[in-house]
């Protein structure tokens, strides 16, 4: 089996796809950023700054035989990707994998990782000198954040806003009201069904207190605006036949292609196929679009082939520092302190990176 894979976005999804591929096709990965950023551990980094340089895993180790080319991306077609400086580069499956973007400082803006470390530092330094830090977003990113600065600064007040009646209320109802008693242990305030009214900005710290629509004054000296992730599809919007879910994310077919283009596949936080926008969500992803790429460049149409299946209802897992969490299981259920830790909390995954990336770390 021969082909030209173009893989546009060095995410979760890239990486692992682009490596599944390396040994069977001419891959080449486009990332503008000179190292794989891994998100997952920016939380924690927020009151623990090592953690950031730990995180960050440079390309240059991560194929043996394709090419990981720094550069963005302008347009995509058919079978070609073309680059800012005009550069077209020709290819038989091409894969839009831009993920998406999130407030600073869990994800980089710009073509560098530096925009991460310098919103990382000012986070860190602002957390450490603050009175009362209120976040606003109760999803995994602002939970877990609530947990990892009173696990660090127990004298810190720490408020944690929601819109939701509940936390998480796609899972069983467990889950959230364990995270709540885990959370009211650490003393973080939780308040539920309020939004913040008129934030300042959404994509980044900022001092000042909050209102919420209730009227009640919260008396903060710094919010963390953590409402969620944006998906990255403005390379997939100008293609024929796309169209967007409700939450701006490209809807898919069976096969996770978003247009017209049989060989132009999507995967990760820019495709709506029934996943979340999760990390979980590209680890079940990028093995079967490994497969189905196999077959395409082994001259199989990918119709032919069995659809994608999406979670039915994702694990998630949500530490709250390093040895409080609550987590859900698939097939196990809600599971604890423990668990939760040996999965997730101590370690943040981190070694499964530094494999991926061949670190000596």
């Amino acid at each position: 089996m021969a082909g030209r894979v173009i893989i546009v976005g060095g995410g979760y999804v890239g990486t692992e796809l682009a490596q599944a591929l390396d040994t069977e096709a001419d891959v080449t990965l486009i990332e503008p950023r000179e190292a794989f950023v891994h998100s997952a551990a920016m939380i924690r980094a927020v009151v623990k700054p090592d953690l950031v340089e730990q995180a960050l895993f440079p390309y240059d180790r991560l194929l043996a035989r394709g090419t990981v080319l720094r550069a963005r991306a302008a347009s995509v077609s058919a079978q070609s990707v073309t680059l800012e400086t005009g550069r077209v580069i020709e290819g038989d499956v091409i894969v839009v994998a831009t993920g998406s973007s999130y407030a600073a400082p869990f994800k980089p803006t710009g073509d560098t990782v530096d925009s991460l470390r310098t919103s990382n530092a000012a986070a860190h330094a602002a957390v450490r000198d603050a009175r009362h830090v209120a976040i606003v977003g109760a999803g995994a990113v602002g939970s877990e954040l609530a947990g990892e600065i009173k696990a660090v600064s127990p004298a810190t007040a720490v408020t944690l806003i929601s819109d939701l009646a509940s936390l998480f209320p796609t899972y069983p109802a467990r889950l959230g009201t364990d995270l709540l008693k885990k959370l009211d242990l650490l003393g973080v305030e939780v308040i539920l069904g309020q939004s913040a009214v008129g934030l300042e900005r959404t994509d980044a710290p900022f001092s000042g207190p909050l209102t919420l629509t209730d009227g009640r004054q919260i008396d903060s000296d710094l919010v963390f605006p953590a409402t969620g992730a944006i998906p990255q599809t403005h390379l997939l919007d100008p293609l024929p036949g796309v169209t967007h879910g409700a939450d701006g994310r490209v809807l898919t077919d069976k096969w996770m292609r978003p247009s017209d283009h049989p060989n132009l596949f999507v995967a990760g936080d820019a495709a709506d196929n029934g996943d979340g926008m999760t990390i979980v969500g590209a680890s079940r992803q990028t093995p079967w679009l490994a497969r189905i790429i196999r077959g395409v460049l082994s001259g199989k149409p990918a119709e032919r082939m069995v659809g994608y299946m999406p979670w039915g209802r994702a694990p998630i897992l949500l530490p709250l520092g390093e040895h409080l969490g609550s987590s859900f299981m698939p097939l196990v259920g809600l599971v604890g302190n423990g668990p939760t830790r040996l999965i997730k909390g101590r370690f943040l995954f981190l070694p499964k990176y530094g494999k991926l990336f061949k670190t000596t770390r």
